[in-house]
């Protein structure tokens, strides 16, 4: 969208939608990103939360907040991390006076189509209380298998260990005759809920750096009597991992760093001490595999 375009006009009848956005070097992806959540229906306000990028990304989102009112920005000095990055643009959108507002939290990464949030609206609002994400496809039309996912289950990940054929599964097969199908867990590259219900569990954990916020978040979505759920129907193209490519073992560390969180926080009390010794051990001793892995590619 060019910057002497006005944004787009907001129907009265439309929901107040508030995205907010987390970058750290964005460069890549962004431009598109924001041209595409400016052209949205629906879309009342946007945050973008820059986590000291030093590739342009800001020089980017500079250039759409200019041209744009709806868009205003944080520019972190430093990078603490993608929960506070979500939770820093949450607090800084004013709540509508008038309306429910929701919010949706978009990588900048996404690509979503002109209607594809009030798609998620229209599914979510009969509901009422849900965090609901979009089928996400990668450029070649593959679909992500994150988006449809159980509980990470600790227990079988040891009997895994023993085991190869008793590995657990998380992701979940898609339903494509429910139009909305609830999982136990979704990606966070793309989360719509209620402000309200965002507020009452507390947002996000921002002991999470990087990865498993997204678990924790939709199990606390769900403990306070939400549900979690996938439009099967509504396809947003997802491309993945532009910023992690720069920092591999600086992300692998992270998630095996959220998965054990994850762990401590929801399963460790009910765990004797020779399986919280297994599962500390099945964490941290993939980890140097993990890390070369993801060198390596």
């Amino acid at each position: 969208m060019g910057a002497g375009r006005r944004a787009p006009a907001v129907a009265l009848n439309e929901p107040a939608l508030k995205a907010i956005v987390v970058t750290y070097r964005s460069a890549a992806t962004i431009d598109e990103c924001l041209s595409r959540l400016r052209n949205s229906l629906g879309v009342q306000a946007i945050r973008v939360v820059d986590n000291q990028s030093d590739d342009g990304t800001l020089d980017i989102v500079q250039r759409h907040a200019s041209a744009d009112p709806r868009l205003r920005f944080i520019a972190n000095p430093d990078n603490p991390g993608f929960s506070v990055g979500c939770n820093q643009g949450a607090a800084d959108l004013e709540p509508s006076a008038d309306q429910d507002d929701w919010l949706v939290f978009v990588n900048p990464d996404c690509m979503v189509e002109r209607d594809t949030l009030l798609q998620l609206h229209a599914l979510a609002a009969p509901v009422g209380e849900a965090l609901v994400s979009a089928d996400l496809i990668n450029e070649q039309g593959e679909r992500d298998v994150a988006v449809r996912r159980r509980d990470p289950d600790f227990g079988a990940m040891l009997a895994g260990l023993l085991r190869p054929s008793a590995a657990p599964k998380m992701a979940v097969a898609p339903d494509d005759a429910q139009p909305l199908q609830q999982v136990e867990a979704t990606s966070g590259a793309l989360m719509l809920m209620p402000r309200r219900l965002f507020a009452r569990i507390g947002g996000f954990d921002e002991g999470y750096r990087l990865h498993a916020e997204d678990l924790d978040l939709c199990r606390r979505v769900r403990e306070a009597g939400a549900i979690v759920a996938v439009a099967n129907r509504v396809r947003v193209v997802h491309v993945r991992g532009v910023s992690s490519r720069s920092r591999p073992f600086f992300v692998e560390w992270h998630k095996h760093r959220g998965l054990w969180r994850y762990f401590s926080k929801f399963e460790a009390s009910r765990r004797s001490a020779l399986v919280r010794a297994g599962v500390f051990a099945a964490i941290w001793g993939r980890f140097p595999i993990a890390a070369l892995r993801a060198w390596w590619r």
